[in-house]
C-alpha cells in the first residue's frame, strides 16, 4: 500500500490533529504503542468456494453470475433481488482495497503495518450465506465457509481470530455447527441479525423466544462469545435510485443490527444465561446510548405489558454482556463516558473494506479519540476486545 499513490478522494484519510500530549499512540514505531485489536476485518474468499465445496444438491443454488440473452451479467443470490454486475473503475487506494485480503501472509503484513496486533475476521462474499429463506441451505453454506476459514487462519492463533458462521433459522443444524466449531478450535461465533432471512414476519422465531434456550445453553457451556454483523438479517440493498448507496448503508445495513441487541437485553435471555457475551459488528456505537435509554424508557412506561419482569433494566444487561464495534464514530465516543460504556466499545479497521480505516488507522484514531484519556483509548483500541475474545495481552501493553 505504501507504494500506491493516494488518489484525491482519499487524501482526507491523512488528516490528523496529531497526538501531542498522548502517553501512548497507535503509531507502529511507538515502543509504547497501544495493544490494538481490529474487531472487524474480512476474508477475501475464492469466488468458487461454495460452488466447489458444497454438497452437490445445493450447487445450483449458491450465489453466482448469470449472463442473460443480451450479454448482460447478473449476480444471483436466492435471498436478494438480481443485481446487475457493473464494471467499476477503481483507482489508487480504492483499487488496492478491492483486491486486498486474499493472501494470508500479505494480510498479516498489511495489518501489521497498520498497527494491528490481532484481527477478528468475518466473511466477505460469505455475508450472503444467510441470504436465503432456507435455513438448512444457509447452514450448509456456513459449514463450507467454516472449514475454509479454519484452513486459512487456524494456524495463526496469536494474530488472527476467525469467527465461525452459524445459521440459526434451523435450530438442530445451528447447534450441530456450534458443537463442531467449538471442537475445531474456533473462539467466537457470528450469528445473523435475524434467524430467518427476509422481511419481518411475526410468526418467525427470533432470539427473544425460549425456542433458542438450548442454543444459548450450548454457547454458554462452550464459553464462545457471539457477534451480529451488519447486513445478515435481510437484503441491505432495499433502496434503489437517487441516494441509494447512502440509504442502503445507513437504513438497511446498519440500523437492523439494533434488533438482536434489543432481543437479548429485553427478553430475560441474559438472566437465564449469564455467561453470554455478545457484540454488534460494523454498525457503529452512536446509537447505543440512545438504544439503552429507549429500552429503559419502554420498560418503565410500558411496565403493564412487559413480560417477563426483569431483575434490572435492559441497559444493565447491555453493560454487563454487550459490546459494539466501530471504525470512526465521534458522536458515539463523545457519549461513551457519560453513559458508562467505556468497557463496552471496541475499535476496528474493517480491513480491507472501503468504509474502514486501513491503511491510515493511526490518523483516524487521532482524529476521533483525542478527547479520551489514555485508559479509555487503551480499552477501546484493544483491551475490551481482549476481554471479549479471551486474548492474552502482553504485560507491557496492559493498563
Amino acid at each position: 500500500m505504501n507504494e500506491v499513490a493516494i488518489n484525491a478522494p482519499n487524501l482526507w484519510r491523512l488528516e490528523t490533529p496529531g497526538h501531542s500530549g498522548w502517553t501512548r499512540t497507535a503509531r507502529l514505531g511507538d515502543p509504547q504503542k497501544y495493544f490494538m485489536v481490529s474487531t472487524d476485518s474480512h476474508a477475501n474468499e475464492p469466488p468458487d468456494l461454495w460452488e466447489t465445496r458444497i454438497d452437490a444438491k445445493y450447487r445450483e443454488r449458491v450465489p453466482r453470475i448469470i449472463t442473460d440473452d443480451d450479454g448482460v451479467q447478473w449476480r444471483y443470490c436466492e435471498g436478494y433481488r438480481p443485481d446487475r454486475v457493473r464494471v467499476m473503475s477503481f483507482e489508487g487506494e480504492d483499487w488496492v482495497r478491492s483486491k486486498a485480503g486474499a493472501e494470508v501472509e500479505q494480510r498479516l503484513i498489511d495489518n501489521g503495518t497498520d498497527g494491528i496486533d490481532v484481527e477478528l475476521i468475518f466473511p466477505n462474499k460469505g455475508l450472503a450465506m444467510w441470504a436465503t429463506p432456507d435455513p438448512v441451505f444457509a447452514s450448509a453454506q456456513c459449514a463450507v465457509y467454516n472449514d475454509w476459514a479454519w484452513e486459512q487462519y487456524g494456524r495463526y492463533p496469536d494474530r488472527i481470530v476467525p469467527a465461525a458462521a452459524i445459521a440459526t433459522g434451523d435450530l438442530p443444524s445451528a447447534m450441530g455447527e456450534i458443537e463442531r466449531a467449538a471442537k475445531t478450535g474456533f473462539r467466537v461465533l457470528t450469528l445473523p441479525c435475524k434467524p430467518i432471512w427476509g422481511a419481518h414476519d411475526v410468526d418467525h422465531v427470533n432470539y427473544n423466544l425460549p425456542h433458542f434456550d438450548p442454543m444459548w445453553r450450548l454457547i454458554e457451556e462452550a464459553n464462545l462469545p457471539i457477534t451480529f454483523h451488519v447486513s445478515t438479517g435481510r437484503d441491505p440493498r432495499a433502496a434503489r435510485g437517487n441516494g441509494g448507496a447512502v440509504i442502503n448503508y445507513v437504513t438497511h445495513s446498519l440500523a437492523p443490527t439494533i434488533e438482536p441487541v434489543a432481543n437479548l437485553c429485553a427478553s430475560g435471555v441474559l438472566e437465564r444465561f449469564r455467561g453470554i457475551r455478545f457484540a454488534s459488528i460494523e454498525a457503529g456505537i452512536g446509537w447505543v446510548p440512545w438504544l439503552l435509554d429507549a429500552m429503559d424508557e419502554a420498560y418503565r412506561k410500558h411496565h403493564m405489558w412487559v413480560r417477563p419482569k426483569l431483575q434490572g433494566l435492559p441497559s444493565d444487561y447491555y453493560r454487563a454482556h454487550g459490546f459494539a464495534a466501530f471504525q470512526e464514530d465521534p458522536c458515539g465516543l463523545e457519549l461513551m463516558r457519560s453513559h458508562n460504556l467505556t468497557d463496552n466499545f471496541m475499535w476496528a479497521n474493517d480491513y480491507p473494506h472501503h468504509e474502514g480505516t486501513w491503511p491510515h488507522s493511526a490518523e483516524a484514531i487521532e482524529r476521533t479519540m483525542g478527547g479520551l484519556d489514555d485508559g479509555a483509548r487503551a480499552r477501546v483500541l484493544g483491551l475490551n476486545a481482549a476481554r471479549f475474545l479471551g486474548i492474552e495481552v502482553p504485560a507491557r501493553q496492559r493498563i
